[in-house]
């Protein structure tokens, strides 16, 4: 249950960059009471002055990958050397209960333990892409409230990733040895769509397999990007254990920075972002607009069950509900 408070309240938590402030905050934003909703939008308003200064970094893998612990040791390392970091985790939930096991948190033990990191995981609610439906609000809260890097780990469940994709500007695949098999279950959108694949786990007997497999993966980019301009997905080996790695990963993410800057394309990105939000909350406003109207709630069971016995066929028993939803409107 959120303790209502006044925007300015959580304004000033947030810009005072106290943990128990954001936490309370994105509480707020992932509340689905409307009387929440209207302090929420006037929140995110008021501190979007403060947001933009972060580097957004998306982190997507199968599950077994080493996401957690991969982002626990790289983000304490960051943390070390002066960057406040916040990850915004998504576990997934049940479609029947609604729960999710959200436990992300215990798995970043290290992480949990820096103050000046903030580790928050949220049920993704059934939203597809892995992410939950506010992520984009709660970027936005974390950087208001002082954090320079932000995580943003999916479920890792192989679908829509282009929306993660859309909410970062950096976007990261960890992949596991054993690339040939991998790479015919992985989306060629996907390869296009990430700026770095990194082989993981590669330390101690897995080493070898880990370099011989990101080769494989650097073979397969090169054929799909071919001599094409531009930043061309780069593959390296990373190991969670030894801080080298995290050292050149996070050299990797620096220069792509540079690069985006050096070619005015940083800024192109955040517009990008900003569309795709745009058009997220329209698609929100819309599906809730429709479900949640009285008139259709009473059709569409009736129509469903037409549906079943085959009295209606699909184009009829949609035709029949857009129609029930206009005319709803009208009368409005």
């Amino acid at each position: 249950m959120v303790k209502l408070k006044t925007v300015q309240d959580y304004k000033q938590g947030l810009l005072e960059g106290k943990r128990t402030a954001l936490a309370q905050a994105i509480t707020l934003i992932e509340s689905k009471a409307l009387k929440h909703k209207v302090i929420a939008q006037q929140l995110i308003k008021e501190i979007y002055p403060h947001t933009g200064h972060s580097v957004r970094i998306g982190f997507t893998g199968v599950p077994g990958a080493g996401k957690s612990t991969l982002i626990d040791k790289f983000g304490s390392y960051l943390c070390k050397n002066g960057h406040s970091v916040a990850v915004l985790a998504v576990d997934p939930s049940s479609t029947l209960s609604g729960g999710s096991i959200l436990g992300d948190k215990t798995r970043m033990e290290l992480l949990t333990k820096q103050e000046n990191a903030f580790v928050r995981p949220s049920p993704s609610q059934g939203t597809l892409g892995g992410v939950h439906l506010k992520t984009r609000e709660a970027i936005f809260l974390c950087e208001a409230a002082g954090y320079n890097i932000i995580f943003v780990e999916t479920m890792g469940v192989g679908q829509g990733e282009m929306i993660v994709k859309e909410m970062v500007d950096f976007f990261v695949l960890l992949a596991l040895t054993g690339a040939g098999d991998d790479l015919q279950g992985i989306k060629k959108g996907l390869l296009e769509w990430v700026n770095l694949i990194c082989v993981n786990k590669a330390d101690g007997d897995n080493r070898l397999k880990a370099e011989v497999t990101a080769k494989e993966y650097e073979s397969f980019i090169g054929f799909l990007h071919g001599h094409s301009g531009g930043w061309k997905p780069q593959v390296t080996t990373t190991s969670a254990y030894e801080e080298t790695s995290l050292q050149h990963l996070w050299k990797i993410i620096c220069d792509y920075k540079e690069w985006m800057n050096k070619n005015d394309l940083f800024y192109t990105v955040r517009q990008r972002q900003m569309k795709a939000w745009l058009q997220a909350s329209v698609n929100e406003y819309l599906q809730e607009s429709f479900y949640e109207h009285p008139l259709v709630k009473q059709t569409l069971g009736d129509v469903e069950k037409q549906m079943m016995t085959g009295d209606v066929t699909m184009a009829e028993a949609l035709e029949h509900l857009i129609k029930t939803y206009q005319q709803a409107m009208k009368e409005i």
